[in-house]
């Protein structure tokens, strides 16, 4: 058995790993959480401390203080903490060094978004293949575990894709992705993670459409679906993470990916692109200071985790998958429901960086167990969805299946 794990990052789907992460310290062994700022791991520390997560109190979780960008630092510290499993939790634009130091310790690695080179904004796909997939070869080399986009979306989403293969359809035809957040944090305007990243997602739309990859305006497209226990939801076509390796990995005609989005935040969402405001080039103020406007739009915005208190409602996130059966047409909804409250009574969190930080763990457990141990780099829909969604389940996040194979849906 696989143990210590090293997480790299402090925000807060660092937040929920940690917890998660202690709440089975006794299979993971010691916790590390590093970041640039050693204080922000303290503070998550002190939260599991306060919610009395850890299982096994012969276990340490402690912080130590990295640059993530500094491999040779990385590395140092993964040898140091003798860690076997890297949840790299950070930024997007450090996968490709925190994968260098797995590489260079021997450490599983997991992550749960697409690496980003901070100069590109939305790359053409399939977008793994100019980072990620080009290490795969050296990871089978030296049989590293990597697991890449093991989220929810990408991550659980593309264990769901894997599901209706195994388990409901001989032949898939569509496959939508619908992702939405009908809780409410009371705040005029925030972003549900890292709004950095999260305004970088919408400056252009690619969507698997009829086995080819298609360019579509951002929010150009939306439609209305009834989702269990949280009613209609407007949700709008999107491009993201799991469309880029599922394309490759799932036969399914089209792959698209919609998110839901109420009217206020598309207006204040249109101001602040036509302003400039989510651009990520540099200007200078009149005084002669370089800015990045969308920087300084995050350093404005509600910290994320900060909108965990005062949060209610839910997160409804699953896969409406069309196709046939034993000859038959079938239609079914995988999904999750997450509740903001409850998210935040067990962890201190909202639900987005619950559902974001909960599989990460999941799937260090299984890699500590050995269940999951492709000795390679592969992304979730590549690996056996049966044991992931079962020990979802049990810490959280369970998954539920509907058979709307009847139910008429818009066109």
């Amino acid at each position: 058995m696989k143990k210590n794990v090293l997480i790299v990052g402090a925000g807060g789907v660092a937040h929920v790993a940690a917890h998660k992460c202690a709440q089975h310290n006794d299979i993971l062994g010691d916790i590390c959480i590093a970041s640039r700022k050693k204080e922000k791991c303290d503070k998550i520390i002190e939260s599991v401390r306060r919610k009395k997560s850890l299982k096994d109190p012969r276990h340490k979780i402690y912080s130590k203080q990295v640059d993530a960008m500094d491999v040779a630092a990385l590395s140092n510290l993964i040898r140091k903490t003798k860690s076997s499993i890297v949840i790299n939790l950070g930024t997007a634009y450090i996968n490709m060094s925190v994968l260098e130091a797995c590489l260079a310790t021997g450490a599983d690695y997991l992550d749960t978004a697409i690496h980003e080179d901070p100069k590109k904004v939305c790359e053409d796909p399939p977008w793994y293949a100019n980072y990620e997939w080009k290490r795969k070869a050296r990871c089978a080399k030296k049989g590293v575990n990597a697991i890449l986009g093991a989220g929810f979306d990408p991550g659980v989403v593309n264990a769901y894709c894997a599901l209706a293969v195994k388990h409901h359809f001989d032949a898939i035809d569509t496959i939508d992705i619908l992702d939405v957040n009908a809780g409410s944090h009371g705040k005029y305007f925030a972003t549900n993670f890292d709004p950095e990243i999260n305004f970088r997602e919408f400056k252009k739309v690619w969507t698997w459409i009829d086995r080819e990859w298609v360019s579509r305006p951002v929010h150009s497209e939306k439609w209305t679906y009834d989702f269990p226990e949280v009613g209609e939801r407007t949700v709008y076509l999107t491009g993201h993470d799991e469309l880029h390796s599922l394309s490759k990995n799932i036969d399914a005609n089209s792959i698209r990916f919609w998110m839901g989005f109420g009217d206020h935040y598309i207006n204040v969402f249109n101001v602040l692109k036509n302003i400039g405001l989510l651009s990520e080039k540099p200007v200078k103020t009149a005084e002669g200071v370089e800015v990045v406007p969308l920087k300084v739009l995050k350093a404005v915005l509600p910290d994320p985790l900060s909108l965990a208190p005062g949060y209610s409602g839910y997160t409804c996130i699953g896969n409406l998958i069309k196709g046939t059966k034993d000859g038959q047409p079938k239609e079914i909804f995988i999904y999750n429901i997450c509740d903001h409250a409850a998210c935040y009574k067990e962890v201190e969190s909202q639900a987005i960086s619950y559902t974001a930080g909960v599989p990460p763990v999941a799937a260090a457990v299984l890699l500590a167990q050995g269940r999951w141990n492709p000795k390679t780099m592969v992304n979730v829909e590549e690996l056996d969805p049966d044991p992931f969604l079962t020990l979802l389940g049990k810490m959280g996040l369970p998954t539920q299946v509907l058979d709307r194979t009847k139910v008429a849906q818009p066109a």
